[in-house]
C-alpha cells in the first residue's frame, strides 16, 4: 500500500491519534482542568445530559469509534506502520506552516479584493503557561476535529449522498457547512469569544481547508496538522 493511501487507512490514524490524546488527557490530570479544550467541553456537555461526561467517557469514545473503523479495515491495514507514522507527523507540520503562510497573507489578500476587516495586531499574552496553552491546543486538534470533520462533514456528506446529491456536491456543501459551523461556534455562549469579522473569516477558511485536507489525507493528519497550527500560532516563542 501506498503511503498515499495508509495515510487514509484506519489503522495509522488510529495509531497516530491515540498518542495524542493520551497525552492530553494526562496533561489535563497533571495541569489541570482549566486547559481543557472548548471542544472537549462541549462533548462532554453534551454526555452530561445523559448523565454520562464524567471521567474518560469523552476519550473512550473517541477509541472506541477509531478503534471500530480500524478493525473493520485490518484486512488490508499496512504492513509497516513506523514510516507511515513518521510521515504523517512530518506531513502534519509541512501543512500546519502551510496554513500559517495563509493566515499571514489573509489580510492583505482580503484588501486586494476591496475587503477591509480588522487585523489582530497580535496575541493577548495572560498568565496561562506555554505548557498549559500547548494542552489546550493538542485538546483542540483533537476534539474540534472530532466533532466538526469526523462527525459534521462526514455526517452530512453521508446525509447528502442518500438524499441522491452527487458525492462532490455532498463534500463541498458538507464543507462549507462544518466550516461555518467550526466559526460560529468559537462565538457562542458566556465564555464565547467576542464577534470579530476578520478571526471568523479565517477561521471558515481554515475549516475549508481542514475538510479538504480531512477528505484527501485523512484524519489522522488533520488532527496533527490542526494541534501543530495551534501550537505555532498561539505561543509566542
Amino acid at each position: 500500500m501506498s503511503y498515499w493511501k495508509a495515510t487514509r487507512h484506519p489503522a495509522p490514524c488510529l495509531l497516530f491519534v491515540l498518542p495524542l490524546l493520551a497525552l492530553y488527557e494526562y496533561g489535563v490530570l497533571t495541569v489541570g482542568v482549566q486547559t481543557r479544550n472548548g471542544a472537549d467541553a462541549w462533548m462532554r456537555w453534551l454526555l452530561n445530559i445523559t448523565g454520562q461526561g464524567l471521567g474518560l467517557l469523552a476519550p473512550a469514545i473517541i477509541a472506541v469509534v477509531l478503534g471500530w473503523q480500524a478493525l473493520r479495515r485490518r484486512h488490508d491495514a499496512p504492513d509497516d506502520s513506523l514510516p507511515v507514522l513518521l510521515g504523517m507527523a512530518l506531513e502534519s507540520m509541512c501543512c500546519a506552516m502551510g496554513l500559517w503562510a495563509i493566515s499571514r497573507s489573509f489580510g492583505p489578500f482580503l484588501e486586494s479584493l476591496g475587503v477591509t476587516l480588522n487585523t489582530p495586531t497580535g496575541i493577548a499574552k495572560d498568565a496561562v503557561t506555554p505548557v498549559a496553552q500547548s494542552v489546550t491546543f493538542l485538546g483542540a486538534g483533537i476534539y474540534e476535529e472530532v466533532i466538526f470533520r469526523l462527525c459534521l462533514f462526514s455526517g452530512t456528506t453521508a446525509l447528502l449522498c442518500f438524499g441522491q446529491v452527487p458525492k462532490f456536491f455532498s463534500m463541498v456543501a458538507a464543507a462549507g457547512i462544518s466550516a461555518v459551523s467550526f466559526a460560529a461556534v468559537h462565538h457562542l455562549g458566556n465564555q464565547g469569544e467576542p464577534v470579530d469579522g476578520y478571526v471568523f473569516a479565517f477561521r471558515v477558511v481554515a475549516g475549508l481547508a481542514f475538510s479538504a485536507l480531512y477528505a484527501l489525507r485523512g484524519f489522522g493528519i488533520t488532527v496533527g496538522t490542526h494541534a501543530c497550527y495551534d501550537v505555532l500560532v498561539g505561543i509566542p516563542l
